[in-house]
């Protein structure tokens, strides 16, 4: 119908006026970003800034509700989370190190959080990472550090007790596993590859698609796991849906995990700490404090309810305590614990100060909500 090829014609050019004004505020944007960082780079200020890329989205999507806007606070993130992470380029290019290879979880953390453009450095292990970060090779390094199924990623919190390194964000993501074959017949399959924790995260789907009796091969990543599987016709995989395609593997099964709140932690670790944006926001955005804490004497009674104890008279409250055995010392435990607020707090330092360097700070940074 041409009335209707014409209404066509014309909503397609409005679209193509707006697109047009977009371009031109986004480079007004980026002119007065590439002078933010002329002013960053004069006095070495970290470039990336968790807390404002928070302040700004929580903003505007007050502001999309007021005007009863069309966007979702998600789909706000994600345009504004990909026009920071051009601006940051343009301030200053700097390279993330991330727990490979592509198309892993971390990998898919780590480009929500810097954008398609940036510089990525896939490495093997979580040591790789933070020797990367720590060495100069990276200004980043996004690792996992706790699944809601499994508890806490053991090397992980091993490595940051050695490190000088400081947590500068957290980011939490819903953990959706796939079952991806070159075969379209379950009965083709002889192996499936897939990392350990997932095939735990998997049991009750493989032991209803009677897999659980075939072969199991645990591998380093599932992103491993789904570039095996392309290779091998009478094979599956169990991966994320990016690997899928990165790996051009079709998907049998979606969304096969036991438990469909399974979520997982990720940090993002630089050489800075986020300490004074902290103290500018921490009315507008929440904050979490991450140490690690031991005691001279493990024998002593209470140790641990005594250093806890300081925490509830200030109404300070804690959102995980996790042991970890220390590895210069048999039996002896190091304690991960992570409260809301500032580490700077004058009542959290009055907690804290009596234990001098058996308290460890690990960092402060805004809460993922």
């Amino acid at each position: 119908m041409s009335w209707q090829n014409n209404e066509l014609k014309e909503v397609r050019r409005n679209i193509d006026l707006i697109d047009n004004k977009i371009l031109s505020l986004l480079n007004d944007r980026m002119r007065l970003v590439k002078r933010v960082g002329e002013i960053k780079n004069s006095d070495k200020t970290p470039i990336y800034r968790p807390d404002r890329e928070i302040e700004i989205i929580k903003r505007l999507d007050e502001l999309n509700s007021s005007e009863n806007g069309l966007l979702s606070k998600a789909g706000i993130s994600a345009i504004f989370l990909e026009i920071f992470s051009v601006a940051r380029n343009l301030e200053r290019p700097e390279k993330i190190a991330y727990l490979g290879p592509e198309g892993s979880f971390t990998h898919q953390v780590a480009e929500s959080r810097f954008g398609a453009i940036s510089d990525y450095l896939p490495l093997n292990s979580i040591r790789d990472v933070v020797s990367a970060v720590e060495n100069g090779r990276a200004k980043f390094g996004v690792l996992p550090i706790e699944n809601s199924s499994n508890g806490i990623v053991g090397e992980t919190f091993d490595l940051l007790e050695r490190s000088n390194l400081k947590i500068v964000a957290e980011v939490y993501i819903s953990v959706h596993h796939s079952l991806v074959s070159l075969s379209h017949n379950l009965k083709n399959i002889e192996r499936v590859y897939s990392k350990d924790i997932a095939f735990k995260q998997c049991e009750k789907f493989l032991e209803a698609h009677n897999l659980s009796e075939i072969e199991l091969i645990p591998v380093e990543s599932t992103a491993k796991a789904a570039y095996l599987a392309s290779k091998d016709p009478n094979s599956g995989a169990i991966c994320s849906s990016i690997a899928s395609k990165l790996y051009n593997i079709p998907i049998l099964f979606e969304n096969i995990e036991d438990s469909n709140t399974n979520k997982t932690r990720f940090i993002i670790l630089s050489d800075f700490d986020n300490i004074e944006q902290n103290n500018n926001n921490s009315s507008v955005i929440n904050t979490k404090t991450s140490i690690i804490v031991k005691f001279d004497d493990d024998n002593e009674a209470g140790a641990l309810f005594k250093f806890l104890k300081g925490f509830s008279d200030k109404h300070i409250n804690l959102s995980r305590i996790q042991s970890r055995p220390t590895r210069d010392q048999h039996f002896k435990y190091s304690f991960f614990i992570d409260f809301d607020g500032n580490f700077k707090n004058s009542d959290v330092q009055e907690i804290v100060s009596p234990y001098g360097k058996n308290v460890k700070w690990l960092g402060t940074y805004f809460e993922d909500k």
